[in-house]
């Protein structure tokens, strides 16, 4: 199969590149590099591929390069968008154009293609919101569901908070709906938190690796709320095992919705769970302040997965502590890369 992957050069669109290049399957990358450090991904891409990899500098916000990119795939993979709560409430407009209208570009593109091709979107758990008539208690290190033992199922209310909320979501109904409405094979999945290698996380996206980073640099951070704010984490070679899966039963999941997370086996407070685990990982006291709440944060967030479990056969490998490792050993060896810069959360448009 021919794959296109758009923000291909981002953390999870690399390692995506580099699973399917290693398959032996011809891979296309679509990236317009505009994410701080996103080049070094590139190069590492073509370091490991060499010509293997085909690599367009674009930007999804462009129809006619869309429509251009897409010819001749026979699976989208659609990863680029604008990923920060934080940056949508500053730009609102970007942060339409690009999830909203990017999107709207992909699918019109796919749908027009001579051969229409498969196309797998990466959307949000954040599509969900606050969700208010959760019940929630709070623990002494965490919050948890009171009522929920299994997490946030699929037929969850959507409930979009904040413009990335409103974006994601809007685009995450359009990609269901080109199924229904036009046949186009897509699969919709609303991920939690994605943690692994390559990820240049920042303090408003990709929390786990930006506080490895901060941690091995001895940069401050700034926890927003208690820290006990509760996130299941899939490391990312299990939701790469997820895309593989879903085409290998692309019958079953085309035009249906998947929640994609670690699951309650592999759950984390942010900061009052995952901070004694990464001192003992790097040896020493990491510093912090607290700031108040962000906006649109969830106090817990832990998908469901049993659907996908059920209609794919899959289930996360890697432990959360066993990731968390594998994390910290790959920004220790690149260190020098982090130290000469300060990445930004802009796109992977």
């Amino acid at each position: 199969m021919q794959h296109l992957i758009t923000g291909g050069a981002g953390f999870v669109g690399c390692n995506l590149a580099h699973a399917l290049l290693s398959r032996g399957e011809p891979v296309t990358i679509l990236d317009n590099l505009s994410r701080s450090l996103t080049p070094l991904n590139l190069e590492w891409l073509k370091q490991q591929q060499g010509a293997r990899l085909r690599f367009v500098h674009g930007d999804i916000r462009d129809a006619g390069a869309m429509r251009t990119a897409i010819q001749g795939h026979d699976v989208v993979h659609h990863l680029a968008g604008q990923v920060a709560v934080t940056t949508s409430v500053k730009d609102p407009r970007a942060d339409f154009e690009i999830n909203i209208l990017g999107t709207l570009n992909v699918l019109e593109a796919a749908r027009l293609s001579a051969r229409p091709p498969v196309v797998l979107f990466a959307s949000t758990n954040k599509v969900y919101g606050n969700m208010e008539t959760a019940a929630i208690d709070e623990q002494a290190n965490r919050y948890s569901y009171r009522n929920l033992p299994q997490g946030i199922a699929e037929t969850q209310p959507l409930d979009f908070h904040s413009p990335y909320g409103c974006s994601k979501g809007a685009a995450d109904q359009y990609v269901r709906d080109y199924a229904r409405i036009y046949g186009l094979r897509t699969v919709v999945f609303r991920q939690s938190c994605i943690y692994g290698p390559r990820q240049f996380g920042v303090e408003d996206q990709g929390w786990a690796a930006h506080f490895v980073i901060a941690a091995l640099l001895d940069r401050p951070l700034t926890i927003y709320g208690n820290g006990k704010q509760v996130r299941d984490m899939l490391y990312i070679d299990d939701l790469i095992r997820v895309y593989l899966a879903a085409l290998d039963n692309i019958d079953q999941a085309s035009g249906q919705i998947y929640n994609i997370g670690g699951g309650m086996q592999n759950t984390l407070s942010i900061w009052s769970e995952f901070r004694p685990i990464l001192e003992n990982l790097i040896g020493r006291t990491i510093r912090f302040d607290q700031s108040d709440w962000r906006p649109g944060d969830q106090l817990i967030y832990v998908s469901d997965i049993r659907k996908a479990a059920r209609e794919l056969r899959w289930q996360p490998q890697v432990a959360v502590r066993d990731g968390i490792v594998r994390l910290v050993d790959w920004v220790r060896e690149n260190k020098s890369a982090f130290q000469s810069s300060k990445a930004t959360g802009s796109s992977n448009a």
